[in-house]
């Protein structure tokens, strides 16, 4: 690596290291490792390994995840833009594999731009359950509700709030809990020269506050018997080991589940050797720190008593419901069904905040008007998809969100997407949104087309260039048309929206999305 490495750092490092200082010290000399995972709400790890136009070599701590040669551009290619893997560092993978997540979880990830833990969480979840995801940047939740949208996730809810206000708005309510705190970077300074730059020697110190508050918010808002992961990419002891040992001696009803010292997880330094470690030295892959958090089930109350327990009986009782309003749903007529839930979606102003969603905030259409534009998209979904996407309908201006939560459920929360994002109303019409295409399967959508990229056709679709497709290429439901909003699949795998007629394929890929 071109920068210099901070002389106390280095200093630091030695005293921790001792005789494998040096081993350490050879990995700058080293390049980085890449690696991409497997986006298993599309596509089949066996399947990618089977696809993939580059080698592929398993990562030790992740089922879904592979090393990548060096020279391979997985972002290069057009299955990145078919969402059907994530670009992520090999160690970054880690935090969400000890948090446990199971389908019907709830879940939190407290500081998740750009969001490769949080598309790594969503497809634990198979769509089942919620994943509330969350950055306190404006600028960083742009790329983190991008990401949710490529990858097909429908159940996320993405918020620009600080910990503490998410705890006071779910307390006690999240089964798992990730927090990759912020911190110095120090196991990112041969993957990022820019972090050397800016590492200064009370750099961990000011991180560590920062993660004293998270950890504090987080606890809050877990339910009784939850787990946390808490991770950083540093090698300070102050935002690690001692950050994980205050934490406990102030909470506990909290107590470390032993991961460090098994498979590739080196033990915790000094009396935490049940946290884990990975270390550029001994795994391929930066350094980061983890520490498995589990509490003990037993209730407890803040200082707001009563008000915080009636407010997570209202959240436990929304979510103990959505299942059997999703069947009910189903089981309904799409406009008698559309109809009924939209109480659910009314009642305060609702998410606030930049994107879509917050931009609109306070423009929520109401009364005959909601009940028209919800009419019309279920007519259209109706005819597109057959059956309602099942979940909360929350309108912001025009623009219709299905969220895993009722719209009260959000009130006061700066909300970039409230949701699965499914389209909006322009002149009377329902428009479907690009998200909504990148969700559904193939068979879900009344007309499909696959795309090659063999022959180059994919590649100009994602280019943004009219196509001319034969009308006997369609997959037709029976009983439907061939004209109309058609799904773009690239080799089997939804990539976005066209509209087929006359044996042209009108291309509907966002501008801002396309292959450049």
């Amino acid at each position: 690596m071109a920068a210099q490495l901070p002389g106390l750092f280095m200093e630091r490092m030695k005293e921790l290291l001792g005789p494998e200082y040096e081993l350490f010290v050879d990995t700058y000399k080293q390049s980085p490792y890449g690696g991409i995972r497997a986006n298993t709400l599309k596509i089949t790890v066996d399947e990618l390994r089977g696809r993939s136009p580059f080698g592929l070599e398993p990562i030790p701590w992740c089922p879904t995840g592979f090393y990548t040669g060096e020279g391979a551009r997985p972002g290069k290619h057009p299955y990145y833009h078919a969402g059907l893997y994530y670009i992520q560092e090999p160690s970054a993978m880690a935090p969400v594999e000890l948090l446990g997540v199971q389908p019907g979880d709830r879940v939190l990830d407290l500081c998740a731009a750009p969001g490769g833990k949080s598309t790594q969480i969503a497809a634990k979840l198979q769509g089942e359950g919620l994943l509330v995801t969350n950055d306190l940047h404006p600028e960083r939740t742009k790329a983190l509700a991008k990401n949710l949208e490529l990858y097909g996730v429908r159940n996320g809810i993405v918020l620009n709030e600080s910990p503490e206000r998410i705890a006071a708005a779910f307390p006690g309510f999240f089964d798992r809990i990730l927090i990759d705190a912020p911190c110095s970077g120090e196991g990112m300074f041969r993957k990022d020269e820019d972090m050397v730059k800016q590492w200064e020697p009370e750099t961990p110190a000011k991180y560590a506050g920062m993660q004293r508050e998270i950890l504090a918010a987080a606890a809050a808002a877990l339910k009784p018997g939850g787990t946390v992961v808490y991770s950083t990419c540093t090698f300070a002891l102050e935002e690690n080991e001692e950050m994980i040992e205050e934490f406990l001696s102030g909470h506990p009803q909290f107590s470390l589940v032993p991961v460090g010292g098994s498979g590739p997880f080196a033990a915790g330094l000094g009396p935490l050797p049940g946290a884990a470690r990975l270390w550029p030295h001994k795994v391929k892959g930066e350094g980061h720190f983890m520490a498995v958090l589990q509490h003990d089930g037993s209730e407890s109350l803040d200082s707001d008593g009563e008000a915080a327990a009636e407010a997570k009986a209202d959240l436990q009782e929304a979510a103990l419901t959505i299942s059997s309003r999703n069947r009910d749903a189903r089981s309904a007529s799409p406009a008698k069904a559309s109809a009924g839930r939209a109480e659910s979606g009314r009642g305060g102003k609702g998410g606030r905040g930049s994107g879509k969603a917050g931009a609109s905030a306070g423009r929520q259409a109401q009364g005959t008007g909601e009940e028209v534009s919800l009419a019309v998209y279920a007519d259209f979904i109706q005819e597109l998809l057959g059956t309602m996407p099942a979940g909360y309908p929350i309108w912001f201006g025009d623009h219709l969100y299905i969220s895993p939560l009722p719209r009260e459920a959000l009130d006061g929360l700066k909300t970039i997407r409230p949701g699965w994002y499914v389209g909006h109303m322009k002149s009377g019409r329902f428009i479907p949104g690009h998200p909504l295409a990148t969700a559904l399967r193939p068979a879900e959508s009344s007309r499909s087309v696959s795309l090659s990229t063999e022959s180059g056709e994919a590649v100009s679709y994602l280019k943004g260039e009219t196509l001319s497709i034969p009308e006997e290429r369609l997959s037709i439901k029976a009983g439907h048309a061939s004209k109309g909003y058609t799904l773009v699949c690239i080799d089997g795998f939804s990539a976005g929206w066209g509209k087929w007629q006359d044996g042209m394929l009108k291309n509907e890929y966002p501008a801002g999305w396309r292959w450049t």
